[in-house]
């Protein structure tokens, strides 16, 4: 991977690990899927997700300032979604991929998964929202 846009000290790959951070983490994850279908107000992502509006909140703003996600007021309520089509598109790749090696991923000895995954017994891999199991 190149990262072609360079900032300050950063070496090649700060940029592409700065991005794919802003994909790691299991609530903000969520959250992005959830905006895959369209934009929503932050009640619906809580419903949705099942995150508490406290942490949805932090994470949108998160999300917002690193340009993944962007909002627009209407009316009381201000709605999310993507920011770019090229996220949604990502997201899709990923399921593909998934869908061919998300297995041998879940098996594998080097990635740990979240706290969350690690305290569970089951033996099955988390599935995010609205996606089948690879």
């Amino acid at each position: 991977m190149k990262a072609t846009l360079q900032m300050g000290n950063t070496t090649t790959y700060d940029l592409p690990a700065k991005l794919f951070r802003g994909f790691s983490d299991d609530s903000r994850l969520a959250i992005l899927e959830a905006l895959r279908a369209g934009p929503l107000p932050v009640g619906r992502i809580v419903e949705i997700t099942g995150l508490s509006q406290s942490n949805t909140s932090n994470h949108l703003r998160c999300l917002s300032e690193c340009g993944l996600v962007s909002a627009e007021q209407r009316g009381r309520f201000v709605y999310y979604r993507l920011s770019d089509a090229r996220i949604e598109a990502m997201l899709r790749l990923a399921d593909e991929l998934l869908a061919d090696v998300g297995r041998r991923i879940y098996e594998c000895s080097n990635y740990r998964g979240s706290s969350k995954a690690n305290a569970a017994t089951s033996s099955a891999p988390a599935q995010r929202p609205g996606r089948r199991r690879p």
